[in-house]
């Protein structure tokens, strides 16, 4: 079994290779990639099903199961996000600057990729697959490391991926696989610097934030999600609602769900009520505050709790969401910026002033007015597959895509100049 410093060498010299092919060359290999996952689905779907067993036998909670669970049609999924990647236009070589400097040198700033990326993540096959497929796509070479929990869906989506590269003339090394069975193997990823360019974490709050303590290769840090829906006081009930459903619960396990609602003190008695009832027949438990409480219990007679401070910074990754008053929304937007992870937050209002001044004063890498938070994702921005959402401000944000792998190089061409 090769070591972390075994497997960098390895992809930095693939990375060589891939990093100058032609833009043809890797997206064939994307192409080959997405029909080696259906020509062996049947494997992959068996090695998922030993992990959601083991997973379920040591009382992993059900929104973990869901991010490591695999089937036809998310296997499915994953393989058409390769052939979207295959089909967006190639970064490579683009130039952001051209001009001709001092003495008559032409100058070219052109996307070159990053060189060799190391990924960290926990339980969801699907990165293993779209983390590659960005990386081909680039040009750069990837070390994926991903959690214990999905050990045999990694290994055996890494070899099935790995074959299709050499079958369409790229080496193997292109997507090296790290050892989960051991922190050891995270520990040496982060120690790695000259071997690794980058390094980025993809997982929970602890994850990440033991990532950017201890690492010494350059992190792109993928924050958590503790996002906020804001009920303004001149807000459509109806869209309130809907807005808030759909962000808690049409996939609550996943970073851009929302984990808090604040509300307008103004339309707590009018607009409360019916958020809370929907939630309420989804399975959500509302956690209030001592203002909100009182208005929730009137609707509900289990699925609700008292709030403390700690729930106000919690992302839950469950059917459970925190509820606060405030007065206005300059409140809302301070206690956004006290207490949310820079990820993704909504306003709903129909006052066009508050609209501006949330969109203006809140820190995120998304911001919305009257829409979902589900929306912060890679495919639905255009991206096609992303490799994580960035929360950082270096040196991406936000959804990343094929730009965000990429670093760029000066090339200039003279005709024999010197500097007077």
């Amino acid at each position: 079994m090769n070591t972390v410093e075994q497997w960098a060498v390895l992809a930095r010299k693939a990375a060589e290779e891939l990093g100058v092919s032609s833009a043809e060359r890797r997206n064939a290999a994307l192409t080959t990639m997405a029909g080696a996952l259906g020509a062996h689905e049947e494997e992959l779907l068996a090695a998922n099903a030993r992990d959601v067993e083991a997973a379920r036998a040591s009382g992993t909670n059900e929104g973990l199961i869901d991010r490591l669970m695999l089937d036809h049609g998310r296997l499915a999924g994953c393989a058409d996000a390769l052939l979207q990647l295959r089909d967006f236009p190639d970064v490579l070589g683009e130039v952001t600057d051209e001009r001709t400097i001092s003495g008559g040198v032409k100058m070219q700033q052109i996307r070159v990729p990053l060189g060799v990326v190391g990924m960290i993540y926990e339980a969801r096959p699907n990165v293993t697959v779209d983390s590659a497929g960005i990386a081909i796509k680039t040009g750069n070479a990837i070390l994926l490391r991903g959690g214990s929990l999905a050990r045999h869906s990694n290994d055996a989506l890494i070899a099935v991926l790995r074959d299709a590269l050499v079958s369409a003339g790229l080496p193997a090394d292109c997507v090296c696989p790290i050892d989960a069975s051991s922190r050891e193997t995270s520990t040496a990823l982060m120690e790695a610097r000259g071997l690794i360019d980058v390094l980025i974490p993809r997982g929970g709050a602890g994850l990440i934030a033991s990532v950017v303590e201890h690492s010494k290769v350059p992190v792109i840090e993928t924050g958590t999600g503790n996002c906020h829906i804001y009920i303004e006081r001149t807000a459509d009930a109806q869209m309130a609602t809907d807005i808030v459903v759909n962000a808690k619960c049409q996939r609550p396990s996943v970073c851009n769900a929302a984990e808090s609602l604040l509300i307008d003190r103004a339309v707590l008695a009018s607009i409360l009520p019916g958020i809370v009832s929907a939630l309420s027949e989804r399975g959500v438990t509302i956690v209030a505050d001592d203002e909100s409480y009182p208005v929730a219990a009137g609707v509900l007679s289990k699925g609700l709790e008292h709030a403390t401070e700690a729930d106000f910074a919690t992302e839950y990754l469950d059917l459970k969401i925190s509820v606060k008053v405030v007065e206005d929304y300059r409140e809302a937007v301070d206690h956004i910026n006290r207490y949310g992870t820079h990820h993704s937050e909504a306003i709903v209002t129909s006052d066009e002033a508050a609209a501006d001044y949330f969109l203006a004063r809140v820190d995120a890498a998304a911001v919305y007015v009257n829409a979902s938070t589900r929306f912060t994702d890679g495919g639905e921005f255009g991206l096609g597959a992303e490799i994580g959402i960035s929360t950082q401000k270096l040196h991406a944000r936000g959804p990343m895509g094929l730009r965000a792998l990429t670093s760029s190089k000066f090339v200039l061409r003279g005709t024999g100049q010197v500097r007077g």
